[in-house]
């Protein structure tokens, strides 16, 4: 059991791509709610229909466009604000607390090989060699208020040729749902309006809620997945595109 058990850490461990000051990442400031600087992006990323060159990787999960999001209490897509972004775990990070921020865009091939790869792999119908990347990654993050010293490890990679565009969302460890100011408990993390996963391109009509959203199930994200590899969802989002393929729901494990 205990070989399993290892062998399911490496295979986590394996879905993120690398981060941190050896690959050249920069660091969120320690900042309750806080952000990073606005990100100007070396090319357009074109998120359902609309080119963006201007993102912000903020404390609290999410990965926006155009403006930061400070929220920390996380609503259902669609929102009726209509502020694009990608939320790989929206919930009430403080890295004051614990944990770092951390991201880079690039243009390194061996990057934007793996990129491709991952991609060609997940949609094989669609012909993609990627040109930048944007990585974010929330490294043993803890939450608001706690009183534990339970934390959450995830990553969100934006990806795309120009044209195309692409999310990748990967998960390894996630322990807490929410922070004392969503309700939560301070010893535990959970209870309260747990986190939010998934993405809204702010014109309330194309969006997506990674099932277990806004409930407890979230806390359980880590095992599920919509391209068959536990601990990731992708996504095709320059236009409306749900998944992979047809069998998305048999997807998820």
């Amino acid at each position: 059991m205990a070989r399993d058990g290892a062998q399911d850490s490496h295979q986590h461990q394996s879905l993120m791509y690398p981060y941190g000051p050896d690959v050249g990442d920069t660091k969120n400031p320690k900042s309750d709610d806080g952000t990073s600087p606005m990100i100007s992006t070396a090319v357009p990323f074109t998120f359902y229909g609309k080119e963006h060159n201007k993102l912000f990787v903020n404390n609290n999960g999410v990965v926006s466009f155009g403006v930061n999001v400070s929220q920390y209490t996380p609503d259902p897509f669609p929102l009726d604000a209509g502020s694009p972004f990608v939320a790989p775990y929206w919930g009430d990070v403080n890295n004051e607390f614990g944990g770092d921020i951390w991201w880079r865009q690039t243009q390194d091939p061996k990057l934007l090989s793996r990129c491709t790869e991952d991609i060609n792999q997940y949609f094989p119908e669609v012909p993609f060699t990627a040109v930048w990347a944007l990585v974010a990654t929330w490294d043993h993050v803890a939450y608001f208020g706690s009183a534990s010293k339970k934390t959450n490890t995830f990553q969100a990679v934006l990806t795309t040729n120009e044209k195309i565009a692409f999310i990748m969302m990967n998960y390894l460890d996630i322990q807490w749902t929410t922070g004392i100011a969503s309700g939560g408990d301070a010893k535990t993390g959970l209870g309260g309006t747990p986190a939010q996963a998934g993405f809204d391109s702010g014109d309330k009509t194309n969006y997506y809620n990674i099932p277990g959203s806004r409930t407890p199930d979230i806390l359980n994200i880590a095992s599920t997945t919509n391209v068959r590899v536990p601990g990731r969802w992708v996504f095709q989002v320059d236009e409306f595109v749900i998944g992979v393929t047809t069998e998305q729901s048999d997807c998820l494990v």
